[in-house]
Parts: C-alpha cells; sequence; structure tokens
C-alpha cells in the first residue's frame, strides 16, 4: 500500500504527497571504509525536564549514547561536541564536558568504536577574551579535559579568537603553542562563517587566498602534530586548492555538506576523508556508499550517496548555522527520540514548509528508515502548523 500524506507546499496550500523511497538496509556487520569518515553527531534532548530551554540544556543522555552507538554500528568515527551537538548554540562547555566524558567511556565498551572531541573555547565569552593569552588557557583547559578521559582533540575554531587576533600571526601564535602541547595529532576544524558569522576574517584573513597561506604556514609548522583538516566552505574549488597544497601526511576531511560524495570520491589524483553533519542524518546511506567505494564498486557509491546532496543542501540552505533543525528532525522522524525538541528551542529555526520539503526529499533520497512512523509524525507536525 502506498503511504500518502498532506504536506503543505511553497503556494501555502496542502498537497497530497505519495512516498516512492525504500529504506536503505543494514549491514550484517560493521563495513570498513577506504575513506577516514567521521559523523559529527546531534544530541538528544530531554523535553521532560527542559524547563528552561532557551537557557538551560536538559540532555537525554540514554538516547544521545544510544545514538553514537547507531553510528559505531555502520562503520563511522564519531566527532564529537562539535558544532552538530549544538556547540555554542545550547550546549555549552559544562555539557560539551558530561558529552566527551560519557561518549569516551562508551566507546571503551563497543569494540572498534572510534571518535575525536571537539576543543574549542567556548566557556570564554568571546567579549571577555582579554589577550592571547586568554584564548590558549581556554584552548589548554579543553584540550586538558579531553586527553585526561583518553580522548583526542578536534582543534575547533574559536570565537574569541576571531574577536581578539589582529593579525595572522596571532592564529600562528596560538595555534602553534596548543599544537606543540597536545599528547596526540589533532584534526583541525576550518569552519566558515556561514557556519557562524561570529568567524568571519578568521586566520586574519577575509579573503581565501590568504587566509590559506596562514593554514598552510600554521600547518607545515606543526606537521607532526596535525593528523588532517576539515574544510567547511561549502565550495569544492577551495577544498581542492587546499588538499592540494597540504603537506605529505596530513589529510584533508571534507566538511562541504554540499559536495561531499565528489570530494569523497576524488578526481583520480586527490580525495577528501570525511568529518560531515549530514552523515548524522543519512547514516544508512552514507555507511552503504562509503562500503561499496571501499570495493571499488563507484556505480553503488554513487548511486546510494548521490541522491542525498540535494536532502542535504535542503538541510543546509542558508542561514546555514540552522543546520541542526533538519538533523534532529529526520532522527526524530526515523525513530531515535521520541520526540522533535532541541536545546535551545533550536526546532524552531526553520519553518514547516522547510520541513516539508526536507521530508520529500529525504523520502526520495531513500533516508526514512520507517516510512510509516514517519509518515504519523510528520502529520503529528504538520497538523500543528494547521495543514489537516
Amino acid at each position: 500500500m502506498t503511504l500518502k500524506l498532506a504536506l503543505p507546499d511553497t503556494a501555502a496550500s496542502k498537497i497530497e504527497y505519495s512516498l516512492v523511497g525504500t529504506p536503505i538496509e543494514r549491514p550484517k556487520e560493521v563495513p570498513e571504509f577506504s575513506r577516514i569518515a567521521y559523523a559529527a553527531a546531534h544530541v538528544v534532548s530531554d523535553p521532560a525536564r527542559d524547563h528552561n530551554p532557551w537557557q538551560e540544556s536538559a540532555i537525554d543522555w540514554e538516547a544521545t549514547i544510544a545514538f553514537r552507538r547507531h553510528l559505531w554500528s555502520l562503520g563511522f568515527k564519531i566527532a564529537e561536541a562539535m558544532d552538530t551537538s549544538q556547540r555554542g548554540m545550547g550546549l555549552n562547555w559544562s555539557g560539551a564536558r558530561e558529552l566527551i566524558s560519557r561518549s569516551l567511556a562508551e566507546s571503551r565498551t563497543v569494540a572498534g568504536a572510534d571518535l575525536a572531541c571537539g576543543a574549542g573555547t567556548d566557556q570564554l565569552a568571546a567579549a571577555d577574551a582579554r589577550s592571547l593569552d586568554d584564548v590558549i588557557k581556554a584552548y589548554e583547559e579543553q584540550f586538558a579535559f579531553v586527553e585526561k578521559h583518553g580522548g583526542r582533540a578536534v582543534m575547533m575554531a574559536s570565537r574569541a579568537l576571531a574577536r581578539s587576533a589582529v593579525s595572522a600571526g596571532d592564529y600562528e601564535k596560538v595555534y602553534g603553542r596548543i599544537l606543540s602541547q597536545a599528547k596526540d595529532r589533532v584534526v583541525l576544524h576550518w569552519l566558515g562563517d556561514m557556519f557562524d558569522p561570529n568567524l568571519a576574517g578568521y586566520w586574519g584573513a577575509s579573503d581565501f587566498g590568504p587566509a590559506l597561506e596562514s593554514v598552510i604556514r600554521i600547518i607545515e609548522a606543526n606537521k607532526d602534530k596535525v593528523e588532517g583538516i576539515k574544510i567547511s566552505l561549502l565550495d569544492n574549488e577551495k577544498e581542492v586548492i587546499l588538499r592540494r597544497r597540504l603537506p605529505d601526511g596530513v589529510l584533508c576531511f571534507t566538511g562541504d555538506d554540499f559536495n561531499y560524495a565528489d570530494m569523497i570520491e576524488g578526481d583520480g589524483e586527490h580525495y577528501s576523508h570525511a568529518l560531515l553533519g549530514i552523515f548524522d542524518a543519512v547514516a544508512p546511506s552514507a555507511s552503504k556508499g562509503l562500503a561499496a567505494l571501499a570495493r571499488n564498486d563507484l556505480s553503488t557509491f554513487r548511486e546510494v550517496l548521490h541522491p542525498t546532496v540535494a536532502l542535504s543542501r535542503k538541510i543546509f540552505e542558508t542561514p546555514t548555522q540552522f543546520y541542526k533543525a533538519g538533523v534532529v528532525f529526520l532522527a526524530w522522524l526515523n525513530g531515535h527520540q521520541n520526540h522533535f525538541s532541541m536545546p535551545a528551542g533550536m526546532q524552531s529555526a526553520r519553518g514547516i514548509l522547510h520541513y516539508a520539503e526536507v521530508f520529500r526529499l529525504a523520502d526520495q533520497a531513500n533516508v526514512l528508515d520507517r516510512p510509516e512512523l514517519a509518515v504519523a509524525r510528520m502529520r503529528h507536525l504538520v497538523g500543528a502548523y494547521g495543514v489537516e
């Protein structure tokens, strides 16, 4: 029987939509990939305890950790406590500390589980940073916490550094100090201002060319401590330029949620590994596609992964920083949590027309794992917006 439901359309009326997708089958065992693939994972709110949701994060730890087990079972590494977990947009450093410690502890109970943890400066309000030393101390505190609990760090971009630095040399000083002290090799995070407007001018330059030169100087001076760099500029040409400039042994991780399929496949000479928020939302598809790529089955890789790109571009549309709402929306539709409630009320960051289009694209990309449940939950949501 074909599943149908009424959805609002862009004309502010409603249309009847018939589902066409087929859920992706789960692998019988944890697959192996030929690319390093980090899924940046979301957190699950607990609306029963979230009495002041705009100011206090009440996390449902059982559901949050269960989702990490879901990602590990599909072959992913996890990028923990990153921007997909609403870091700095609903999840503060106190909540991130607990998330990191719980996830690291859980990883030790799951064979083959791996993760890297975001270390930034978000315990220091950007306006309170009086000097570069303040920024360095904030980074040191978070790196020390991650390493104390047995974790490896992703060095997150810092709003405090963006506000305090006056030159590329200031970035080189801060990154050089932190990387020289790091216990393990670190993944750097180049996050564009479309994800966070407070990061405009990062690396000491507004234009890509000078910013790239600053990044390359930092990496070359510390290449023994840099595993790789994630670039999230939503511009595949800039990513290609960066990965061609990286020293041997330093990896490029695509954070391009608009062009990830092409970046991961590569151009025959270079390719990107991945650290992506969209992997949270399309994990079964991405897992199947990456496993096919490892077998050199490009046909299956493209067939499975390319349809998810249109969905990702919708989820990450401007204002891009609100993409977390679409990620959690799909987790709710697919039964990974029993509500659509996010820290800081982030679910309100997108409107019902956005969610209706995400629903349609998810179906067409075979991303709705439990179609009957997804339809039932979507009916409830559109009903709340007056679509009977």
